[in-house]
């Protein structure tokens, strides 16, 4: 982590889907310890940049660097060892599996001594002992860490995916629409973990439609529309008037001349 440098910047990402231009030459840059709104209309191009840095597409042209390095995030599995961490808006979660599956989902513990290692023998107690711990210090509430996904609701299975991506993410978040499927108290909830994430230092992105969610939380927005961006403003300086008119596109003086 270099706090002299961003987080992470994207400079000048395309991407099409045959003759759709999701991406036309957008940048962005993530800092440490700041939350950026990344704000747009459906189909303005959000989900795809994301997808684009959390390696599940790969750009047709553009770069990624994290810490001043340029990297190629080539899948998922490569973006979670460059620090990123992603809550999609489609959830990455496997319903079979129960919750302590889900939470160390590819980063399983194994039991110690050789039979253990020769044979990837989880030690599934530590990992039941480290998932409660996990959801106590966020204060997420799951009836049973034995149940599967597809047996929890829809704000239960979310919190699950969001408390995986802060449990993990020590650099870099990016969270799509994470209260989408909250009541209330469990979206004010989520508003807390990105705080606590942001007062520890790290890298926020997050997709909203929600103006009163950008301006409890944010630092930045970072406007789309039509795969480009239109605007990129500091939260505290605009109203969020200023902010649906940029998404509308009925303000076009977002960016720096």
């Amino acid at each position: 982590m270099n706090a002299e440098v961003g987080a992470l910047e994207v400079s000048n990402l395309c991407k099409s889907f045959r003759a759709v231009q999701a991406l036309d030459g957008v940048s962005l840059s993530l800092r440490y310890g700041q939350v950026t709104a990344l704000l747009g209309d459906n189909g303005a191009g959000k989900s795809t940049l994301v997808k684009c840095i959390s390696g599940v597409h790969l750009p047709d042209s553009g770069t990624i660097n994290i810490d001043g390095v340029e990297q190629t995030v080539s899948s998922p599995k490569a973006a979670r060892r460059l620090g990123i961490e992603t809550v999609h808006q489609t959830l990455a979660v496997i319903d079979p599996l129960d919750v302590v599956e889900n939470l160390f989902l590819n980063r399983e513990h194994t039991r110690g001594g050789i039979f253990g290692r020769l044979f990837g023998v989880l030690d599934k107690k530590r990992m039941r002992r480290e998932a409660s711990e996990i959801l106590s210090r966020l204060d997420i509430r799951i009836p049973s860490l034995r149940r599967p996904l597809a047996a929890l609701s829809g704000g239960q299975r979310q919190a699950v995916a969001i408390g995986r991506a802060v449990a993990w993410g020590q650099q870099i978040v990016l969270l799509d629409e994470p209260a989408a499927a909250l009541g209330v108290e469990q979206a004010a909830r989520v508003l807390d973990l990105i705080r606590g994430l942001r007062d520890s230092g790290v890298a926020v992105l997050l997709i909203t439609h929600n103006m009163d969610r950008v301006t409890a939380v944010c630092d930045r927005a970072v406007v789309l529309r039509q795969g480009r961006k239109t605007a990129d403003v500091d939260v505290g300086l605009v109203s969020k008037d200023d902010l649906v008119a940029f998404i509308t596109g009925s303000r076009t003086d977002g960016l720096a001349q």
